[in-house]
């Protein structure tokens, strides 16, 4: 899962980039991390595909042996709390400021990226399992929530591709520091799904974490847990949104919904502009 400040976020404006130089071995070694942070990350959105869904991995959600209620649930909560204070305090965007003056150029978004990626990867490795089962389908029905699920994940991978995946992720930060350029924001156009939902990548989560033809303890959970984060993390970052970019941001919340693409009528609103649009990446 992502942040919207300036390293990630699609609101700003083009601007003009600085060269700084050549590589040399600061920008080598900023690209190389640039990319085991990717690698990291795509590691663990993969893993959590099949964690989530019960599929092709050796430690899922459902997966070993149960212990104590209480307990489980209490450590379960205490591992979702890891992500959720690390990816909402490194978000900020007084922390990034701060941040910023400690790690080289290039490397803060993939510090980010890594430390979300670890966060979540000892989840999966610590997480206690609750299989007792709520409800259960079979047939035409339970193959439609799997589909559902992995809509999800695809509305996920390709609403981050509709901005700039890379930017997202970090790697371009890397990329320009490679080059020996300041970086820049990547601009942003008004297509696909942020027509419909301001944080789309936010629907994919809910749509793959909660379609599942098997709803265990352990699952509601999890997918309970992760939706409070957010919906806390969507309000968190549009206060962030509105303070930065004031009327653009509010004229745009205004016309699109949230995260559940229900339409709006008799908005009586301008069209959306562009460069207020697209910020659902928390």
């Amino acid at each position: 899962m992502a942040d919207t400040t300036t390293s990630g976020c699609p609101l700003h404006k083009l601007a003009k980039p600085r060269t700084e130089g050549g590589p040399g071995a600061a920008g080598f070694g900023v690209f190389f991390y640039g990319l085991l942070a990717y690698a990291a990350f795509f590691a663990t959105i993969c893993y959590a595909i099949g964690f989530v869904g019960n599929w092709l991995v050796p430690k899922s959600i459902d997966a070993g042996t149960p212990t104590n209620l209480l307990t489980s649930l209490a450590i379960n909560a205490a591992l979702l709390s890891v992500f959720v204070v690390q990816h909402t305090i490194m978000a900020r965007p007084a922390f990034k400021r701060w941040w910023n003056t400690i790690v080289p150029e290039g490397a803060e978004r993939a510090t980010f990226v890594l430390l979300a990626s670890l966060s979540l990867l000892l989840v999966f490795w610590q997480w206690r399992p609750l299989p007792e089962v709520l409800w259960s389908v079979e047939g035409p029905l339970a193959w439609a929530l799997i589909a559902v699920s992995l809509l999800g994940w695809g509305i996920v991978f390709g609403s981050s591709f509709m901005i700039n995946h890379f930017d997202l992720f970090g790697v371009r930060q890397a990329w320009l520091r490679l080059l020996g350029v300041s970086y820049f924001p990547v601009g942003f156009r008004l297509v696909g799904l942020y027509k419909l939902v301001r944080h789309p990548l936010m629907l994919g989560f809910l749509l793959a974490f909660w379609a599942t033809p098997t709803m265990t303890v352990g699952h509601l959970f999890f997918a309970v847990m992760t939706s409070g984060y957010i919906a806390f993390g969507v309000w968190m970052e549009e206060r962030d949104l509105i303070a930065e970019h004031g009327e653009d941001y509010l004229s745009y919340k205004r016309q699109v919904r949230g995260v559940i693409p229900l339409p709006r009528f008799g908005t009586g609103q301008p069209p959306v502009n562009a460069a207020a649009a697209g910020a659902g990446q928390i």
